[in-house]
């Protein structure tokens, strides 16, 4: 006859079976924890943002026309990617000590540094809409990623008053692509002089419906055009429940200047490998080289691993393989892991676009009557 349990013995088994089911719920639904605790916990309406900075002062700045020895004559306008992961703020106060780190350790390095070799890059502080922002489609949230855009118009002034002539680039990554994307509508499109000064428009994991491109800023065909638009948001291949996330979640601009669903929209592709909206596969022996800069200081470039990634541009997306090697595996702590990856895939393919445009807008300029 089976000995009959004793009440502890009973406790003790229940005591098991819920720590197992609290770890199991905390393993299912990890993430959806952590992104509560990013909430700010109060209405956009009644929030008070961070103080604003001048851009007048060069520590509203991350990059102030810094150049490398490889610089060309451009002068490079580069919004960054969220590193604000937040808590009780909508919008990151600039000067935040950890998303200052993680932009000079990770971003301006893997980001900002392919486009140092068309010319001196500048790189504004902004208040950043927080990373749960990015993460709910709330209205609130929308709210606070278009408070953002106010301080990027205010720092393009800056950089235009120190830079009145000759050829601009302007790259956005992720946060910074969506507000680049206001700017070239609010402010590039409207004003012809700086149409002609526009070198190329690099919106990097970015969404942008194709059929609400800016007036006179077309998608870009080709690697020797000037002055169009080029944007992907990039996605592994086979990871289709990454992909429809991707375009279930994206905003983008309307004409009031507010952030409204993409929709069944088409949204612009443009194959980095390539510089073409084509949307035929383009194979690994054209790739350029992908890169882990992280921790590298500005000026130095790092080493390219060339022929590692292939790359398409399918339904909006930008889908290409996944490189082997351990420098392309996801690193950082949870709420890093959801901002801009640590290496940079199409460093090399970025490198030598910009090269060409700016070689293309330079002979532009030498035709007789431009």
């Amino acid at each position: 006859m089976r000995p009959r349990l004793t009440l502890r013995q009973w406790f003790g088994y229940l005591g098991l079976f819920l720590v197992f089911l609290f770890t199991a719920a905390v393993a299912v639904w990890r993430g959806d924890i952590l992104r509560a605790g990013l909430d700010p916990q109060q209405p956009f309406q009644t929030y008070e943002p961070p103080p604003p900075v001048s851009y007048a002062d060069a520590r509203a700045w991350a990059l102030l026309d810094a150049r490398t020895e490889r610089s060309g004559p451009a002068a490079v306008f580069f919004v960054p990617p969220t590193t604000y992961a937040g808590k009780r703020e909508w919008n990151g106060p600039i000067g935040d000590a950890a998303a200052d780190a993680y932009l000079k350790r990770v971003v301006l390095p893997n980001y900002a540094g392919p486009f140092a070799v068309a010319g001196a890059v500048s790189a504004p502080r902004y208040r950043q809409a927080g990373l749960y922002a990015r993460l709910t489609l709330r209205e609130d949230a929308r709210e606070a990623r278009a408070f953002a855009y106010g301080d990027i118009e205010a720092a393009f002034d800056g950089f235009l008053r120190r830079h009145p002539d000759g050829p601009l680039v302007l790259a956005g990554v992720e946060q910074g692509g969506e507000l680049l994307d206001r700017l070239l509508r609010e402010r590039v499109a409207t004003d012809r002089s700086l149409k002609a000064r526009l070198v190329g428009a690099y919106l990097i994991d970015t969404l942008t419906a194709r059929e609400r491109l800016p007036a006179g800023l077309p998608a870009c065909t080709r690697r020797e055009q000037a002055g169009c638009i080029l944007a992907w948001s990039q996605v592994g291949e086979g990871d289709d429940g990454a992909a429809h996330r991707r375009l279930r979640r994206a905003l983008v601009w309307d004409d009031r200047g507010r952030l409204v669903d993409l929709d069944q929209r088409p949204a612009l592709c443009v194959n980095p490998i390539t510089g073409s909206d084509d949307t035929a596969p383009v194979d690994a022996r054209l790739h350029r080289g992908a890169t882990n800069a992280t921790g590298l200081e500005w000026g130095a470039r790092p080493a390219l691993m060339a022929r590692e990634v292939s790359a398409q541009c399918r339904d909006g997306l930008l889908r290409h393989s996944l490189p082997s090697r351990e420098s392309f595996r996801e690193q950082g702590n949870w709420a890093e892991r959801r901002m801009s990856r640590p290496y940079n895939l199409f460093y090399g393919d970025i490198e030598v676009d910009v090269q060409a445009r700016l070689a293309a807008w330079q002979a532009r300029q030498s035709v007789p009557g431009r």
